[in-house]
């Protein structure tokens, strides 16, 4: 004997409909007078098809128990993120001259129809149909955009100008050909929607392509598992990596021409159980920002940078996650200083943006030359500022210190969480505090958060919880516009274009100085900083939610409360 169900709560949790929604729909009363609650009282049914297509007939719309999954064409998804299909449960169906149909497991989220009417540029019809149906046909439907993908569709190949002395391959023929135009497009892709990273995943029994786009990972694609030993190798080849290694770790660089862009590719791969897994991450060279003003700073802390920028000796460091400006920022500030009558020199793993006029030295461990070795060489350089990639042992740290007490500005980055987290990890690493205290001058603390984008960004209403987290008086919010992120087709349906820099600037004054001399832990040092005026993230990050550069959401879950 089949199983019976609730019917509320087959639909609710079958579909996309919510609570409220489907209580409007079953107490609305129809021609007879009475609702539709009526008609199905005392009802069970065995499946959400079942109960979804009592709702679809009340509201007069198709549905669908079975999604043709051949019969969609692979172009209707190409502008339309995965991640944005499953989320929201909309996937386009067919696409008429005057009208395009969408499968959606709830036609009363009229937003997401309006997305994919302003996508599409034309009148959205709904085709209703249950969760599971839909996550399944999402998954089947992109998957069979791989085929699309190698076989290049809309992009030709004389669009590439692989500027790569590595890119043939051991064995060429008819074979090998989609492999090539498939990594090929995918590098094209990357750039095109302005990835920062590439993540090539193997599992079991499938493989996954990701980007990175304003640090936040997408799926993109699933390639057929049979093509994974030529995609890696491919990558491998033209990173001028062993292909025939695959249990170790390798880095490699591939340089590249896109679009008269130069694109600086760092490889590297890893081995898993179930292949190698490579991460790419991509550099957009003739785009590096070289302005403080330009990358987000507030007005007071550029001021205390530039102020710190004009001394002849001390150290400022950067700090903050992997992937969040730091050497942007590094670059920036060397490229203000950067004039006729500064010798400046660059230690770095790589160098990643070359500037006239500074001497840059690339690190090389496979010869011995580490950032201690060269260090050592340039102070005999006559240098007058010294910018070091990153310190991250004591050697380094220590060579660092001691060219700052003899005479020369040294810019560079450490791995912290906040500014204050500097000097703690400093003297872990075995530095002697009053060296510390006598030779930083200043620690910037940055990370990144996403733009709200422009075209599609609608004001917001804070609820009272958010005011609360973000300890906010409803004045404040009154007196100021905040957004939330919509999507529309300038921003890929994201919601999003670009990202902004929040930091806080810690002034190494008298008493953070004596702080440091007594080995006071960081959150003591916090507390002395904010109590002598430091803008902290969450502040910084509120400042700009508050202006309409980004969202509540993105300064909830980018910042902490400060104890």
């Amino acid at each position: 004997m089949a199983t019976t169900h609730n019917f509320e709560t087959l639909i609710t949790k079958g579909t996309g409909i919510s609570e409220s929604q489907l209580s409007e729909i079953l107490d609305s009363p129809n021609k007879e007078g009475s609702t539709l609650r009526d008609q199905i009282d005392g009802q069970s049914f065995s499946s959400p098809e079942e109960a979804m297509s009592i709702i679809c007939r009340e509201l007069n719309l198709e549905f669908l128990k079975d999604i043709p999954i051949n019969d969609i064409p692979v172009d209707l998804v190409r502008h339309i993120p995965i991640n944005y299909a499953k989320t929201h449960e909309v996937l386009p169906y067919k696409d008429e001259p005057n009208k395009a149909w969408v499968l959606t497991t709830n036609p009363l989220n009229f937003q997401n129809l309006e997305d994919m009417s302003v996508l599409f540029d034309k009148p959205i019809e709904a085709v209703v149909t249950t969760s599971s149906k839909i996550q399944d046909a999402i998954n089947r439907v992109y998957e069979k955009s791989t085929a699309a993908l190698e076989g290049l569709d809309d992009i030709e190949e004389e669009e590439y100008d692989l500027d790569d002395p590595v890119i043939d391959l051991l064995e060429t023929g008819d074979d090998d050909a989609p492999v090539i135009k498939l990594v090929n497009t995918l590098l094209f892709r990357a750039v095109k929607d302005k990835a920062s990273d590439i993540h090539v995943e193997p599992y079991e029994k499938d493989m996954v392509v990701r980007f990175r786009i304003d640090g936040i990972l997408f799926d993109i694609f699933k390639p057929p598992k049979k093509l994974q030993n030529a995609i890696t190798s491919r990558i491998k080849v033209m990173a001028n990596l062993n292909i025939a290694e695959k249990r170790l770790p390798q880095d490699g660089r591939i340089p590249l021409k896109l679009a008269g862009k130069d694109i600086d590719v760092r490889v590297n791969t890893v081995p898993t159980s179930f292949g190698e897994r490579i991460v790419l991450r991509l550099q957009d060279r003739s785009s590096v920002i070289l302005d403080l003003e330009q990358l987000g700073f507030a007005d007071g802390s550029l001021k205390e940078i530039y102020k710190i920028l004009q001394k002849s000796y001390g150290i400022l460091l950067v700090t903050g996650p992997t992937g969040s400006g730091k050497s942007t920022t590094l670059y920036a500030a060397v490229s203000r200083i950067n004039t006729i009558d500064k010798n400046i020199v660059t230690v770095e793993h790589p160098v990643e943006q070359r500037i006239h006029g500074i001497g840059q030295i690339q690190v090389n461990h496979k010869i011995g030359l580490t950032f201690a070795s060269a260090l050592r060489a340039i102070l005999r350089q006559d240098p007058n500022v010294i910018m070091i990639g990153e310190i991250r042992d004591l050697e380094t740290a220590e060579i660092a210190i001691n060219a700052s007490l003899t005479g020369h500005l040294v810019l560079s980055t450490i791995h912290t969480n906040d500014s204050s987290g500097v000097f703690p990890r400093l003297i872990d690493m075995g530095c002697e505090p009053f060296l510390i205290a006598t030779s930083l001058l200043g620690v910037v603390a940055q990370r990144l958060v996403r733009v709200l984008c422009p075209h599609c960004k609608e004001p917001h209403e804070p609820t009272e919880l958010e005011i609360e987290s973000l300890e906010l008086t409803p004045e404040q919010v009154k007196n100021s516009t905040i957004y939330k992120p919509m999507g529309c087709p300038e921003c890929n349906l994201k919601g999003y274009i670009g990202r902004t820099v929040i930091q806080e600037l810690l002034i190494v004054n008298e008493d953070i100085r004596s702080f440091i001399m007594q080995r006071k832990d960081s959150s003591a040092i916090r507390k002395a900083a904010v109590k002598d005026g430091m803008v902290t993230f969450r502040e910084h990050g509120i400042q700009k939610a508050l202006k309409g550069i980004t969202s509540i959401e993105e300064v909830l879950s980018n910042t902490q409360v400060d104890l």
